[in-house]
């Protein structure tokens, strides 16, 4: 095993990953230029201009749409999502509670007793009525706008990208992703309770730095035509680089004590992996051994699958789902 070469790789995909920001404004300097460009000093740049033309519209839009769905999220996540957390928390939780005890006294007992039962009705309600319907509502948002990201730096780095040869391949890949990743979030929760320290967060975190990855790289891979068992397949193979992409995003979630916290911050993040990923090329075949920490999760959804759709309902409509399973094990 090549340490040097692996430790290579973790810090090169550590630097890609964060590479997303300058990614994002390169795309938009880009732009400019373009625009800025005078296509009539001679014969020879207007032909060149008309064939650009033909090109950049596309190219044009996807970056700007980019641009403008990372604001989107920006604005929802950050100016909406989290400025209104930290509003309540640390603005008007205390102006009250310095209220209540100017009102009371500084050191009376109804001062302490009135906040005692007021404090945690306000963060209850405040939870119930703005906190969970607002994250709800942008974690949908939000896959559909990352979604939007990842095709659009697709389509302005690599142009359009190839349809997959069958509908019920694409279904059972897509089924299949969810699964698995549902699974793995579970293992990597499961492995954070090893009782040696530091043994259980350091395991936990290099779970979520590969799944953090997968988030971030499958888009590409799936416009690529990737299926699931050759996603899988290429990070447990390199695992190394893949560590080291998703730890920054990894280490800045698992900062919040609070999930939801995490979950507001890991969606203002993932935008810009979205586009790391996108631009990164990643470091392969540097000698080391596979990771194989998705070979339980793999086995695990293949079970559920064949218990509960069963083996014969699989095999003629959802066949594909087992075909996966059987790749996975040959790569």
């Amino acid at each position: 095993m090549d340490i040097k070469a692996a430790g290579t790789a973790l810090v090169k995909g550590s630097y890609d990953s964060i590479r997303g920001i300058s990614a994002v404004f390169k795309m938009e300097d880009e732009i400019e230029v373009k625009r800025n460009m005078s296509p009539f000093r001679n014969s020879n740049i207007k032909a060149s201009f008309r064939d650009r033309t033909k090109q950049s519209p596309v190219k044009r839009k996807g970056q700007s749409k980019v641009w403008t769905r990372i604001c989107h999220c920006s604005f929802m996540n950050g100016g909406v999502f989290l400025f209104s957390i930290f509003l309540f928390n640390y603005v008007l939780l205390p102006c009250l509670n310095s209220s209540i005890h100017y009102i009371f006294g500084n050191d009376s007992f109804m001062a302490r007793l009135t906040w005692l039962w007021i404090e945690p009705i306000l963060s209850l309600t405040f939870a119930t009525i703005w906190t969970a319907p607002l994250f709800l509502l942008s974690k949908a948002v939000n896959s559909l706008w990352f979604q939007d990201i990842a095709d659009s730096a697709y389509r302005s780095s690599r142009g359009k990208p190839p349809s997959w040869q069958s509908v019920s391949v694409w279904i059972a890949d897509s089924i299949f992703s969810v699964a698995v990743q549902l699974l793995f979030l579970i293992q990597t929760m499961l492995v954070s309770y090893v009782p040696i320290y530091p043994l259980g967060s350091v395991f936990s975190l290099v779970h979520m730095s590969l799944l953090y990855s997968l988030y971030a790289f499958e888009y590409k891979w799936f416009n690529m035509g990737w299926e699931l068992h050759r996603r899988l397949a290429y990070i447990e193979r390199n695992w190394p680089y893949f560590i080291g992409f998703g730890l920054p995003l990894a280490v800045i979630t698992q900062l919040p004590s609070s999930w939801v916290l995490s979950g507001g911050l890991f969606s203002l993040l993932f935008p810009f992996f979205i586009v790391s990923g996108n631009e990164a090329n990643p470091v392969d075949d540097v000698g080391i051994y596979p990771l194989r920490l998705f070979s339980p999760v793999i086995a695990v959804s293949n079970m559920i699958f064949a218990r509960t759709i069963g083996k014969k309902h699989i095999s003629q409509k959802s066949g594909n789902v087992a075909n996966l399973r059987q790749k996975f094990n040959q790569e």
